[in-house]
């Protein structure tokens, strides 16, 4: 193909513990090249183990990571950008929260200044309480807020840390900061994806309830602009790496919307996605009547919706759980490293498979539909001790919460054929993919689909 022909999209998905980048290529439907790299970006938060927050200039120094290690013959041929992220969560901001370091007239990289902006609160933080939460006005809004959502986030900041919240002037998800930093823009703007994740926006009206925020003197102002899914933010005002000056940037999107845009093939599909969390999902044309406080119905693309049921639970126990037995092997003396843990124990859920099981309830992070749930463990007995079975029960008391969440009768009643499987925590954990089928008897298939990268930039096509 000539070089004048090359239409590639940069996708970018700022996760909760990587950034991951890729190239794809806009003919082929194919990723031709890609990057990744862990932020290790968590810090410790004043409000305990109740807080989560990540450091916003170590994301932002993955990100450049990752793109500068893109081929560069590769990169001069970018014609749009595509970026996606962790929802949910807030950082705040001033003037000059970032700098470019540049060269005859390219950026090298970007880097945050600390001083200039607040530490991320992702959507793992549950400093606000339900009794917090109680108090505040009902949403208008089919979704309602919950905590590490960035509008309950900031409502706490109020009462609690007015003066600090003076301090800034814009305030959005990080995958938003990440846009408005590359394209230099005067002020956020966020996807009405985003823009749902944070709570007191009505979806249909694509609006924020700013009355009803004003009413309880939430400094509104603060609220970035909404554009809705597919569309441009801004571009690229100086050549970024070989990028060029230029370059169309979408709005940034949720990395579940992208998950499913780079998974789903079929209407009659629904995407089960376990990687830090786990969600179980499909489409609908509008908001439907599968009513639950378990379920909720996220704005997709071109008007559409997703019917999900999102659990704080997933990858994150099982990978709280190998820790945990590195630590115990340890205090006895006996380090063992953790890919070894991991072979060992998928090795014996699946040997487990027939033998008898406990029943495990996995919520170490609670639901936001039930957060003061706590993990227990029942019908323990000289039978099911052995670490195979145990690991077994874990996997089944996953996938039987994401069942009690959503049932495989909603399943049956949208019509849904299969189920497709996405992230780390289920492509690499066979003990987990057997409890999905025996849970929803459905055939459970992975596909050539792809990450949340990949799903933002096939969905700045829209």
């Amino acid at each position: 193909m000539a070089d004048n022909m090359k239409q590639y999209i940069l996708g970018m998905d700022i996760g909760t513990t990587s950034v991951k980048v890729c190239i794809y290529d806009y003919h082929t439907k194919e990723v031709i090249a890609n990057q990744n790299k862990d932020t290790a970006a968590n810090i410790p938060s004043d409000q305990g183990i109740e807080g989560n927050k990540q450091d916003v200039p170590k994301i932002v120094s993955a990100v450049h990571f990752c793109v500068s290690r893109l081929p560069r013959d590769l990169l001069k041929h970018v014609t749009k950008i595509g970026i996606c992220g962790q929802m949910h969560g807030v950082v705040l901001w001033k003037n000059e929260a970032w700098e470019k370091i540049e060269k005859d007239g390219v950026v090298l990289r970007f880097e945050g200044t600390r001083e200039n902006m607040s530490a991320l609160y992702t959507w793992q933080d549950t400093r606000c309480k339900p009794e917090f939460l109680e108090t505040l006005p009902k949403p208008d809004s089919h979704l309602k807020c919950y905590s590490g959502y960035g509008c309950a986030t900031l409502l706490w900041m109020l009462k609690h840390k007015p003066e600090k919240l003076k301090q800034f002037k814009y305030a959005a998800t990080v995958q938003d900061f990440i846009v408005t930093m590359i394209c230099d823009l005067d002020t956020p703007i966020m996807s009405d994806q985003n823009a749902a994740s944070w709570g007191y926006f009505n979806t249909e009206k694509k609006e924020w309830n700013r009355d009803i925020l004003q009413s309880i003197h939430f400094p509104v102002e603060l609220l970035p602009k909404v554009a809705k899914s597919g569309e441009i933010a801004g571009k690229l005002n100086m050549s970024w790496n070989g990028i060029p000056a230029g370059t169309p940037v979408g709005v940034a999107l949720g990395d579940l919307q992208c998950s499913i845009i780079a998974t789903l093939e079929d209407s009659q599909d629904a995407v089960l996605n376990i990687s830090t969390s786990a969600q179980l999902a499909f489409v609908v044309d509008k908001i439907s009547n599968f009513s639950s406080n378990t379920i909720e119905h996220l704005p997709y693309i071109n008007d559409t919706y997703l019917v999900v049921a999102a659990s704080l639970n997933g990858g994150n126990v099982l990978a709280t759980f190998v820790k945990m037995l590195q630590q115990w092997m340890l205090e006895f003396g006996f380090p063992i490293p953790q890919s070894k843990v991991w072979e060992k124990i998928i090795a014996l859920g699946l040997d487990a498979q027939e033998l008898p099981t406990m029943k495990i309830n996995p919520l170490l992070l609670g639901e936001r539909h039930a957060p003061t749930m706590k993990a227990m463990a029942e019908n323990i007995d000289l039978s099911n001790i052995q670490l195979g079975s145990v690991f077994k029960s874990l996997c089944d008391g996953l996938i039987e919460n994401l069942h009690y969440m959503m049932p495989k009768e909603i399943l049956q009643s949208a019509n849904i054929k299969r189920i497709v499987g996405n992230g780390s925590g289920l492509s690499r954990n066979p003990v987990l993919q057997k409890a999905v089928e025996r849970f929803y008897n459905l055939p459970l298939e992975f596909t050539s689909g792809g990450d949340a990268a990949k799903g933002a930039a096939i969905a700045v096509k829209f």
